[in-house]
């Protein structure tokens, strides 16, 4: 069977393009000879699961994203265990493992034993890893983490502060629960204030009550929640970033500016959000890449061989 990392990265790969409604980068050459249905298979799981539940498109982004910066982009995500890094707490909420096992299930139907690489925009021959430790989570970037700490987590996996800020930005959907930002919006120190815009604070307080439903969730980009857009910039520029550590970008002069060059101000060299994710989503995607011997090809998305 495929390497697991792959379909992940196909399954992100029409996810995005779901997302942004351009269908751009799904033709991609996946095993055009070996499997040459592979393509179709994956893009119908992918936008059956969609269609039912837009919001299988945040989900595997961020899963993406989880799997990348502990140990590589090796879908160690994926294992279970007892204390597999699925098991962590910033993990617990992720969501689009079905999409995975859906698709492998179809493609194991349609070309059964296929082992032939996959290629994703330089990510060529990636293997899947063989461990997962809830352990090593913490390489994770956190919603508690200063903007110093988020940017040094960024360049221990080769990625910089551009990268940075085109991938919080895909905070441009999906949501998050109040657990993760309601202490900013009460226990925020009067000086320093919680970083929000005083006329959006009382939304945002009326959304999460101090004492109500932590589990309940909220668009990250309120104006534009389901839009694969640079609006979600405009709302840090506004002080509305929900998330603290989304709204740190604008705080932060270096990330500051950008946040600018996405909003195209006048006077800064303008950057295209949605060009300039996809490259950094290549970056990160070849973060720890497994190859030649190492790791393994996975028969079971949840367990080793």
């Amino acid at each position: 069977m495929a390497a697991l990392t792959s379909i992940l990265l196909f399954l992100l790969l029409i996810a995005m393009a779901a997302a942004l409604a351009q269908g751009q980068g799904t033709r991609v050459g996946f095993y055009s000879y070996t499997c040459p249905e592979v393509e179709s298979i994956v893009k119908e799981t992918v936008t059956d699961h969609f269609n039912s539940n837009p919001t299988i498109a945040p989900g595997l982004l961020r899963m993406h994203f989880h799997d990348c910066f502990v140990r590589g982009c090796d879908a160690s995500i994926l294992l279970t265990g007892s204390s597999t890094e699925r098991t962590a707490g910033p993990n617990s909420l992720l969501r689009g493992y079905e999409v995975i096992d859906d698709a492998k299930t179809r493609l194991e139907a349609a070309c059964p034993g296929v082992t032939k690489r996959a290629s994703w925009k330089g990510s060529i021959g990636q293997r899947d890893g063989r461990v997962s430790l809830a352990s090593e989570i913490t390489n994770l970037p956190a919603f508690c983490d200063s903007i110093e700490l988020q940017k040094q987590k960024f360049v221990d996996k080769g990625l910089n502060d551009q990268d940075l800020v085109a991938l919080v930005g895909g905070h441009t959907i999906g949501t998050s629960a109040c657990q993760f930002f309601r202490d900013r919006l009460y226990n925020f120190n009067t000086t320093t204030g919680s970083g929000a815009d005083p006329a959006f604070l009382p939304q945002l307080q009326a959304l999460c009550p101090q004492n109500g439903d932590a589990s309940r969730h909220v668009a990250l980009s309120i104006s534009s929640p389901n839009t694969f857009d640079a609006f979600f910039f405009k709302n840090l520029k506004s002080g509305r970033g929900i998330l603290q550590l989304d709204q740190k970008l604008w705080e932060d002069a270096s990330t500051r500016s950008y946040v600018q060059r996405f909003l195209g101000i006048r006077g800064l060299q303008g950057l295209n959000f949605n060009v300039e994710f996809g490259r950094s989503m290549v970056k990160m995607s070849n973060i720890g890449v497994k190859t030649g011997t190492e790791g393994e090809i996975r028969r079971v998305c949840s367990a080793i061989n």
